[in-house]
């Protein structure tokens, strides 16, 4: 394939995308549901931080769950056993949710208005950073456990995420990792970037992850 028929054919993707992101958008705008897409590396702690999350806002608010996954529904099934909705995704080959994927799946789960629509994206730090959703925010999952300079590897993900949640902060006893760098690292990229520090086991940092959410959720003015 000729280098411009690759930009044509990407171009098409991205476009098609688009128009659905923006149905999504609509409908949660409408529906007051704040949707947020949590995108991290594969073994991040990301599904472990999600339950730990709905089991703790439970009651609080409606919640619900899109996962995404190339295949098994082993993370929807932890989902589900929080007593949280979820609808499973298997992309196959794919590397990443699309905005279409997400149409289809809220159609199917329909969340109640107002309720707290996590989308657990593909455990990726490349292809989910292009791919708009539709979603109110982006949140970035590194842990402590990969390393510091994984935003300088991966900028475009740092540069779409509207937070990033630096994970399993209990292990740093135990580990040579330097936190303080990661942050710089990430802030060369983006230097306003909001980060918090949490942990799924011990619960550190974790009022200020809610709080986080507390407050996108605010912002959201149904129409």
């Amino acid at each position: 394939m000729s280098s411009s028929r690759l930009i044509r054919v990407e171009q098409d993707i991205l476009s098609k995308n688009a128009s659905f992101a923006g149905v999504n958008r609509q409908l949660f705008t409408a529906t007051g549901t704040l949707a947020l897409n949590l995108m991290s590396s594969p073994g991040s702690g990301k599904t472990t931080l999600l339950v730990r999350t709905l089991t703790d806002l439970a009651g609080r608010w409606p919640l619900a769950v899109i996962e995404g996954d190339q295949q098994t529904d082993c993370d929807a099934a932890r989902i589900r056993a929080t007593g949280t909705p979820a609808l499973q995704i298997n992309t196959g080959k794919g590397c990443h949710l699309d905005a279409q994927m997400i149409t289809q799946a809220v159609g199917q789960l329909a969340p109640p208005p107002g309720a707290v629509l996590f989308i657990e994206n593909v455990g990726n730090l490349v292809c989910p950073a292009g791919f708009d959703l539709g979603e109110a925010g982006r949140v970035v999952v590194l842990s402590v456990t990969e390393g510091e300079d994984k935003p300088l590897k991966y900028p475009n993900m740092i540069g779409v995420a509207d937070l990033l949640l630096i994970n399993k902060v209990d292990l740093l006893p135990y580990l040579h990792f330097d936190v303080e760098r990661l942050i710089a690292n990430a802030r060369r990229i983006r230097p306003d970037l909001p980060v918090l520090q949490v942990s799924a086991t011990s619960g550190e940092g974790l009022p200020a992850w809610y709080d986080w959410i507390a407050a996108r959720r605010a912002d959201l003015r149904p129409a």
